[in-house]
């Protein structure tokens, strides 16, 4: 079984500016043909509007309707880099 990386990011809606931190985990194996990218919680008020194995095709729903990329508006949370 391959390892994981796993690392929290913050969602923002650019339309209401709600915001919070999602905790997402993806392959560790650069061999492989598709990172496996899983979002494994969401903060409240944030939906899975289309789920993808790619972060930049993970699509977020906010509370008020705003639908967009997970990588489009998200920085990483504090302390920087994606866990090992």
């Amino acid at each position: 079984m391959a390892a994981r990386d796993r690392y929290s990011r913050k969602l923002e809606c650019a339309m209401c500016g709600h915001s919070g931190y999602a905790e997402v985990s993806e392959d560790d194996m650069p061999s492989r043909a598709h990172p496996d990218f899983a979002v494994d919680a969401l903060p409240r008020g944030f939906l899975t509007e289309r789920a993808s194995k790619y972060p930049d095709r993970h699509m977020i729903r906010c509370r008020c309707g705003h639908v967009f990329r997970f990588q489009q508006k998200t920085a990483y949370a504090a302390g920087g880099e994606p866990r090992r």
